[in-house]
């Protein structure tokens, strides 16, 4: 969404798009030669902007791409995107000639999911590409694997999960591209549960190869695997958080990889007003001046996504110095203390995430403030706020 013709924006979201190539190449150094990399750009690019961070992805070493929602893929291709898609997320059986028709992959979680996609399929006289989501310990969606081994019959020689996986590659509609897990906690140090989960995914494949079925594209890794296991790139990596220049947590090992931060919050002072100690400040009069100060209104809020558990928290940079937010965010405006600030002005320029001068406010430290991850700070920024593109 973008302002009026001819009218600046009064807060926008700054994409480094120099900085987001540079992270795919650094992404690409790291993944093994024979991995595929998919681009994960669900909820618009994790707030980024979703066609051109796909632009610049497939510019510099991603294949594919991967979404969330059928309309996320549809937008895509609006775009201009061709690449290859795979939706993660449900699809249902009127998504199918869509689909087909635009080169997009479904996620198939169960048996009966597959069957009714490929009834479908088969009345409209296609042929789906899919590609089968496997459980090892996630607990979402997906074919259970645990425990992989338990025989199903004496007679059968093979797990659930094998019979059933087994069946939906037999079905006549369905053309099975690839299979694929996600690990639960592959960006904490203790790499135990990750390692069993890819451990349990990797005799799955080997017991369906002994059955006769292998499957093209095997994938496991998220950032965090990318960065830490490299035993799990296999045939294909789905980078998310990483792309964006954020750390999957802070326990992630930092010295392997150099990323750099793609998103920055801008915004104007709109008014300063000089005010007494004992002046209240917002909604519910939550905070008051204990000195005089200039207090400036910002135009952001939480309609913006800025959130508002950084009420009287947070801190905004002005002329390089930090302003300390005061009282509540509003759900378009927030109030911070420039008393500090030597030579501030209305129109000055605010950043929220990011650089200033000296100093930086990082995804990382809102979210420490808002008791979250990276992810949702930047995820949630709305669509009201002009991205602006800087290359």
């Amino acid at each position: 969404m973008k302002e009026p013709r001819g009218f600046p924006p009064l807060m926008r979201a700054d994409i480094d798009l120099v900085a987001l190539a540079h992270n795919y190449r650094e992404l690409r150094r790291i993944t093994a030669p024979s991995a595929a990399i998919m681009a994960v750009v669900k909820a618009d690019g994790y707030g980024h902007g979703a066609v051109r961070v796909s632009e610049i992805a497939l510019e510099n070493g991603a294949d594919r791409l991967a979404v969330a929602r059928i309309n996320e893929a549809v937008l895509l291709r609006q775009g201009g995107i061709s690449a290859p898609l795979l939706l993660f997320g449900l699809c249902c059986p009127e998504y199918v000639a869509w689909m087909v028709d635009n080169d997009t992959r479904a996620s198939v979680n169960s048996g009966a999911s597959a069957r009714s996609l490929s009834e479908e399929a088969g009345r409209r006289g296609v042929r789906l590409k899919v590609h089968l989501k496997v459980d090892t310990g996630m607990g979402r969606l997906g074919v259970v694997t645990d425990p992989l081994l338990v025989q199903d019959t004496p007679k059968t020689g093979m797990s659930r999960a094998v019979r059933s996986i087994l069946d939906i590659s037999k079905l006549p509609h369905l053309e099975m591209e690839g299979i694929y897990t996600h690990f639960a906690s592959a960006d904490s140090a203790d790499k135990r549960s990750a390692r069993r989960q890819l451990e349990l995914f990797l005799q799955l494949l080997a017991e369906l190869k002994k059955h006769g079925l292998e499957v093209p594209l095997r994938h496991a890794a998220n950032s965090a695997a990318i960065i830490e296991l490299p035993e799990s790139h296999l045939d294909l990596v789905r980078p998310g958080i990483a792309q964006y220049g954020l750390w999957p947590s802070g326990e992630t090992d930092r010295g392997r990889i150099h990323l750099q931060p793609v998103m920055s919050l801008k915004a104007r002072i709109i008014q300063l007003k000089e005010v007494p100690a004992g002046f209240k400040v917002s909604y519910g009069s939550t905070f008051e001046t204990v000195q005089p100060t200039r207090i400036a209104t910002i135009p952001v809020g939480y309609a913006d996504g800025y959130d508002r558990g950084l009420s009287s928290r947070g801190t905004m940079l002005v002329r390089g110095v930090r302003a300390p937010i005061v009282g509540r965010v509003c759900m378009d405006l927030t109030m911070i203390d420039v008393g500090r600030v030597k030579g501030v002005e209305t129109g000055d320029e605010v950043v929220m995430l990011g650089k200033q001068g000296d100093d930086e406010i990082p995804a990382d430290e809102i979210a420490g403030l808002l008791q979250t991850i990276n992810y949702e700070v930047v995820s949630a920024i709305t669509a009201r706020v002009e991205r602006r593109y800087q290359t």
